[in-house]
C-alpha cells in the first residue's frame, strides 16, 4: 500500500502494519502540518482496513523517535486564535483517542528519544518498547518551555502513575529519564539492547496480546491512590499548591500552576473531559507572554549552540590533554569537568601538596556519586587517573589546551602562562579564566598573542551551564574556533563577546548587585530588597549574592575600571552602591561570607543565619518606602540597559548571546526569555520600556535612563539585529 506523506506504511504477511514516521522536510518529526495530515490519513486507513489488520507498530526513521510540538506554532498562540489553538489541539487528541480504542494493539518502537510531544506519542500505545542506551532519553519538559504535557500527557500519566508521581517526578520538575529509568518508573514497558531488535520485540508482543486495551478504558479502572477528592489524596493538595508557591518564590511562572490544576481537575472527571481540561489550561498558557519567552530562548539555545558565533572554515577541535594552571576553586572544578568528559588533564600549582589538594576536589566529588549510586568505583578511579596532580612546569609537555585560572591579576597571569607557553604543544590555546581583566592587556605577556583568548567559567563550574568565551584584539579565529569546540566538548554552551573590561556577564551582574546595595543605602528593609529580586524570578537575592563574591572583590574591579576611565580621559560616574559597600568594609569590617560576615551573619560552619541586625541602624532601613515593583524593576533594568550597552560597544555579538548568557551564566530570571527579551516584551515594547526607563531615572539616578540606540530603535519601530 502506498505511503503516506512523512508516513511510511507496511504491513506484512501477519497483517502486522508497522507505520514509521518519517518527515520529509524536516531532520526530526514534530508535530508540524505534514505530521498532523498524516496522522489524519493514517488513522482514517487503520480503521478502514481493521479486519486485515492485526497490530499496528509506530516507528521512527529518525535518529529521535519524536521530538514533540510544534513550537514555532505554539509560541504564536495570542486570544485571537485561542480558539483555533484549542480545536488543533483537540483534533489532534481525538487522532490519539480513535488509535488507542482501535480494538488492535499498537506500540511504540523507541530508538531514540521521546520527549514532550514525543513521549505522549508513545503513551497513547498499548506498549512502548525501548532501545537500552544511555542517551536515549524520556520525558515531559513541556513546564521548562512555559508550557504544560497537553497533548494528552497530563491526563495519561496521571492515570499511569497515579497524582502524585505523575506531577512530583515527571510534570512539574519536567525532567528527562534515560530509557532503563523510564522502565524502572513504569513508562517504558520493555527494553532491548540493539535498534534491530525493536520491531520484532513489538511484533511479538502484538501476537502475544492481540486483545490489548488501555487500562483508563476498562470499566472500573480507578487512578492509583485514587483521585483529587480521595480521603488519602485530598488532605495533600494545599502541600502542593505551597510547595509550587514555595519554589517559584512568587515569580509569576504559570506553567506549574496550570499544569497542577490540570492535573488534579481532570482526577474528577473521566478520561474525556480530563483531556478537554489540560487542552484549556495549556491553550491559556500558549496565549500568554511568559510561554512564548521561554521558547524564545530555546530558540535562542539552539542557534548559539548550532555555532552561529564559531568562525567557520575551521576543521572541528578535540582538546586531547589540557592543562589548568592553578588548583584552587575554580582550577581544580575546571580540571574536574575536563576529565569527566574524558580528557586528560595536568592540573598544576606552585607546590605538590596544592596540586593535590585541588585534585582532592574532584575526589570527593566522585566519592559522593558512588554513594549516590550514579557511578561505579571502577568508573570513579578512571576519571580521577585522567587528572595528574604537579608543581613541575615541564609537566605540560604535549599540552595541547592551557586554562590558567590563577588569581585576578595581571601580572601573575602572564607569568605563569610564560612559564608554560614554550612547552605546550606549538599552537595550543592559550586560555584565561578571567572574569574581568582585559584579555588584550593579559595577552601582551605572551608569544603568541593570536593563540591567547578568554574562557571564563562559572562558579560552581561542574553545575554552571555556561562559559563566556573572550575573543581579544589579536585572538585568531582558528583559536576562537577551538575554544567554541572545546566548550562544547565538556558539554557546556558557548557564548561569544569581544574584550572590554567586565566583558558582558561580569558587567551586567554587577548593575543587579549595585541597584540593591544602593536600595539598602536609600533606606529601604533590607529583607525587602531580597523579596523584590526572588519575587522577580532571581535564584538570589543581590546583598546574598554580593557576600558569596565578597565586598572586597566588587571594590577592587571598580577602582580599577575608574582608573581606567581616567586614563582613558573618561568620567567616573558614580553609584549608590559604592557608599554602602565601603560603609561595610570600612566602618563595619563586614567583607562577606569568606571573612564570617557582611549583609549576613554567618554560623562557625559558614551556613548563613539571618541578615545582619546591624544594617537597619547602619543605613535607616525602613526610612524609605520604595514601591516593590520599583525596586524589582531597577534590577531588572539596571542589567538590560547595561546589555544594550553592551551591544552599542560591540561586546556582544548577537541577541542570542546575552539572552542565553543571561539566563545560563548570571541568574537572569528564565521567564523572561533572556535580557534583552525581557526589554522586547516589556508592556508597550520598547517605547513602553523606554517610557520606564525614565520614570525609573527620574526617581532613582540618570544611570536608569535608556541608551540612545535604544530610544532610536523605538521611534522607528526596530529591533536589534
Amino acid at each position: 500500500m502506498t505511503d503516506i506523506k512523512g508516513l511510511h506504511w507496511d504491513q506484512d504477511a501477519d497483517g502486522i502494519v508497522t507505520v514509521t514516521m518519517d518527515d520529509p522536510d524536516q531532520s526530526v518529526n514534530t508535530m508540524n502540518d505534514t505530521w498532523v495530515d498524516g496522522l489524519h490519513a493514517m488513522v482514517a486507513r487503520l480503521e478502514a482496513g481493521r479486519e486485515s489488520i492485526v497490530g499496528v507498530v509506530l516507528a521512527s526513521a529518525k535518529e529521535t523517535f519524536f521530538a514533540g510540538g510544534d513550537l514555532h506554532l505554539l509560541a504564536q498562540g495570542s486570544p485571537d486564535v485561542a480558539k483555533q489553538q484549542t480545536d488543533h489541539i483537540n483534533g489532534i487528541k481525538a487522532q490519539f483517542r480513535r488509535i488507542e480504542k482501535l480494538g488492535r494493539p499498537v506500540v511504540a518502537a523507541i530508538g531514540g528519544s521521546a520527549l514532550g510531544g514525543g513521549l505522549e506519542v508513545a503513551l497513547m500505545t498499548h506498549h512502548r518498547i525501548a532501545v537500552n542506551r544511555g542517551d536515549i532519553r524520556v520525558g515531559v519538559p513541556e513546564v521548562t518551555f512555559g508550557l504544560l504535557p497537553g497533548g494528552g500527557g497530563v491526563t495519561r500519566l496521571v492515570r499511569m502513575l497515579g497524582l502524585h508521581t505523575a506531577l512530583t517526578e515527571w510534570i512539574l520538575p519536567g525532567t528527562t529519564y534515560p530509557a532503563r529509568d523510564a522502565a524502572a518508573k513504569g513508562i517504558i514497558d520493555e527494553l532491548v539492547d540493539r535498534p534491530a531488535e525493536l520491531i520484532p520485540a513489538a511484533k511479538a508482543w502484538i501476537k502475544a496480546n492481540p486483545g490489548a486495551v488501555q487500562r483508563w478504558d476498562v470499566k472500573g479502572y480507578q487512578i492509583p491512590g485514587g483521585a483529587a477528592s480521595s480521603p488519602n489524596v485530598a488532605p495533600l493538595l494545599p502541600a502542593y499548591a505551597a510547595n509550587l508557591r514555595k519554589q517559584a518564590k512568587g515569580a509569576p511562572y504559570e506553567a506549574p500552576r496550570a499544569a497542577l490544576a490540570a492535573a488534579v481537575e481532570g482526577t474528577l472527571v473521566d478520561f474525556d473531559t480530563a483531556n478537554l481540561i489540560e487542552t484549556r489550561y495549556l491553550v491559556s498558557l500558549i496565549c500568554g507572554q511568559v510561554a512564548k519567552n521561554m521558547i524564545g530562548v530555546f530558540f535562542d539555545t539552539q542557534k548559539v549552540k548550532g555555532g552561529a558565533s564559531r568562525p567557520g572554515g575551521y576543521p572541528r577541535f578535540a582538546a586531547r590533554k589540557v592543562g589548568v594552571i592553578g588548583a584552587g576553586m575554580m582550577g581544580a572544578a575546571i580540571a574536574y569537568v575536563c576529565a569527566r568528559s574524558g580528557i586528560e588533564v595536568m592540573l598544576k600549582d606552585v607546590s605538590q601538596e596544592a596540586a593535590d589538594k585541588g585534585k582532592g576536589y574532584s575526589q570527593r566529588l566522585q566519592a559522593r556519586e558512588v554513594e549516590r549510586g550514579k557511578t561505579t568505583p571502577e568508573r570513579a578511579g578512571e576519571l580521577l587517573a585522567r587528572i595528574t596532580p604537579t608543581s613541575d612546569p615541564e609537566a605540560f609537555a604535549g599540552v595541547d589546551f592551557v586554562i590558567e585560572a590563577v588569581y585576578e591579576s595581571v601580572a601573575l597571569k602572564q607569568q605563569v602562562l610564560r612559564e608554560i607557553q614554550d612547552i605546550a604543544e606549538p599552537g595550543a590555546v592559550l586560555g584565561s579564566n578571567t572574569s574581568t581583566l582585559p584579555i588584550t592587556l593579559l595577552a601582551e605577556g605572551v608569544v603568541r598573542p593570536s593563540d591567547f583568548i578568554g574562557i571564563h567559567f562559572f562558579s560552581p563550574v561542574d553545575k554552571m551551564p555556561l562559559v563566556e568565551i573572550v575573543v581579544g584584539e589579536k585572538t585568531a579565529d582558528a583559536t576562537l574556533a577551538k575554544v567554541f569546540d572545546f566548550v562544547q566538548q565538556i558539554r557546556k554552551t558557548p557564548i561569544v563577546v569581544n574584550d572590554r573590561r567586565g566583558f558582558f556577564t561580569s558587567r551586567v551582574i554587577g548593575k543587579f548587585i549595585d541597584e540593591g546595595v544602593a536600595a539598602v543605602g536609600e533606606g529601604v528593609e533590607p529583607a525587602r530588597v531580597e523579596q523584590a529580586a526572588l519575587q522577580a524570578g532571581y535564584p538570589t537575592g543581590p546583598l546574598q549574592l554580593m557576600d558569596e563574591l565578597t565586598l572586597t572583590l566588587p571594590r577592587k574591579i571598580r577602582q580599577e575600571t575608574k582608573a581606567a576611565v581616567a586614563a582613558d580621559g573618561g568620567e567616573w560616574r558614580g553609584h549608590g552602591s559604592e557608599a554602602v559597600v565601603d560603609a561595610m568594609l570600612d566602618t563595619h569590617g563586614r567583607a562577606g561570607r569568606s571573612s564570617g560576615a557582611g549583609f549576613y551573619e554567618y554560623d562557625e560552619s559558614g551556613r548563613r543565619t539571618g541578615l545582619w541586625a546591624g544594617l537597619r541602624a547602619s543605613f535607616g532601613s525602613g526610612s524609605a518606602d520604595v514601591p516593590l515593583k520599583d525596586l524589582q524593576e531597577r534590577m531588572l533594568f539596571a542589567e538590560a540597559i547595561e546589555t544594550v550597552r553592551c551591544l552599542d560597544e560591540g561586546v556582544l555579538r548577537s541577541v542570542a548571546d546575552a539572552n542565553v548568557g543571561s539566563i545560563q551564566g548570571i541568574g537572569f530570571p528564565a521567564w523572561t526569555g533572556g535580557v534583552l527579551q525581557y526589554v522586547r516584551q516589556y508592556d508597550g515594547g520598547l517605547p513602553g520600556f523606554v517610557d520606564r526607563c525614565r520614570e525609573l531615572a527620574s526617581a532613582y539616578g540618570s544611570h536608569l535612563e535608556p541608551p540612545s540606540s535604544l530610544v532610536e530603535l523605538a521611534s522607528r519601530g526596530g529591533w536589534f539585529e
